[in-house]
């Protein structure tokens, strides 16, 4: 019976060399933890994140790319750009970080600062706002080395907006990722190689559509397809690979069409109405006006972007025009007729005003001169 004992207290030391200080049988929690510590030491005693993790001089780091969205945040017409909560799946292998299970109590994946570890350094390149980098959030490491880290990221980007169609526009926005500053080239030359070393890291696709798996939906915009491709940009030298993403969104129109085009419908049919009708009800439809003015302005009805992408309801707001012309030119009518009388009555006021004093003027000197005409005393006499 007490070899029986012997031997179980001798084989957690076999099993488990990790724990040769501690009695670990069954494995208990300080077990695990002070294991999980001497690992870290061990990996981290003499680790440099500055140095690319490659066996030899021309290695080059393979990094496997991929894209999650969660969340379309906004697609600003005006400013013509897309903001968007991202995950940035990014997987290669780091042979400085290997380790045996066996030696650690089974341990087979650690969680580490990804501050302290070697990144590709991929940003966005086409970022609109100047934050290029993803959020630092801790990184997923394997016991054979493979890392695999996916960060969060809050960017905008820049995007070319065609509102020619609005509201029934299809919108085609992309997303470029690279390294900031390795490329993937594969050299010949042994000196060209030893020189440029440290600028070899290839990026992969992972995935070709981005996973929408965890996405929330948007009120305004739907992601009718989301894919990536590989490029790659040479200068005769070294290649520089890139992943652009493209994302075709689509506008729902249902609040346009319901909400907005309705209500200037209805808010037009007084402007047409008031063609052939009393001058007061235009007061009415000048209102109404107002209102439309300023319904447009809260909605970004309307909006100009620039000689290319000029909406073609411009060509309403040109109907509206002459309209209101229209409009106008009816009020101005109904306005000069009552002018027009009233200058009929002025003027034949002053018509008789003038006659009046026109004779009494004329008049008056030949009737003064007749009253002082002196009739001589010899008038008549035979002498």
């Amino acid at each position: 019976m007490s070899d029986n004992r012997g031997i179980k207290l001798i084989m957690p030391l076999l099993l488990f060399p990790g724990c040769s200080s501690v009695v670990c049988w069954p494995p208990v929690l300080s077990c695990y933890a002070k294991t999980e510590d001497q690992l870290f030491k061990r990996l981290f005693r003499n680790y440099q994140k500055w140095v690319r993790p490659v066996e030899d001089l021309n290695g080059t780091v393979q990094v496997k790319f991929g894209l999650a969205i969660s969340q379309l945040v906004d697609v600003d017409e005006k400013n013509q750009l897309m903001t968007t909560n991202v995950w940035i799946k990014q997987e290669w292998t780091d042979m400085k970080l290997r380790w045996n299970p066996d030696d650690y109590l089974g341990i087979t994946s650690i969680r580490i600062p990804s501050d302290s570890i070697w990144i590709p350094d991929i940003v966005l390149y086409d970022n609109a706002d100047g934050n290029f980098e993803a959020t630092v959030t801790k990184a997923v490491v394997r016991y054979d080395g493979t890392i695999s880290w996916t960060p969060p990221a809050n960017y905008k980007s820049a995007c070319t907006i065609d509102v020619t169609f609005f509201p029934f526009d299809i919108q085609n926005c992309s997303m470029k990722f690279g390294s900031w500053t390795y490329d993937g080239s594969q050299c010949v030359d042994i000196k060209v190689i030893v020189f440029f070393m440290v600028h070899r890291v290839d990026i992969l696709l992972k995935d070709v559509h981005v996973d929408k798996q965890d996405y929330f939906d948007n009120g305004e915009w739907e992601i009718v397809k989301a894919i990536g491709s590989r490029g790659l940009r040479t200068d005769g030298t070294f290649f520089y690979p890139s992943i652009t993403y493209s994302f075709i969104i689509r506008r729902l129109p249902l609040f346009y069409t319901l909400f907005l085009r309705w209500r200037i419908f209805l808010h037009h049919l007084p402007k047409v109405l008031c063609m052939h009708s009393h001058v007061d009800r235009y007061a009415s439809a000048a209102g109404i006006q107002r209102a439309d003015r300023t319904l447009r302005g809260g909605l970004g009805y309307g909006m100009s972007l620039g000689q290319e992408a000029t909406p073609l309801l411009n060509a309403k707001l040109r109907f509206q025009a002459a309209l209101e012309s229209i409009c106008y030119i009816n009020l101005q009518k109904a306005y000069w007729k009552f002018v027009a009388q009233v200058l009929d009555r002025v003027f034949l006021w002053a018509f008789l005003l003038v006659s009046v004093f026109g004779s009494a003027l004329l008049f008056i000197p030949v009737i003064y001169k007749w009253a002082n005409i002196i009739v001589p005393n010899y008038a008549g006499s035979n002498n």
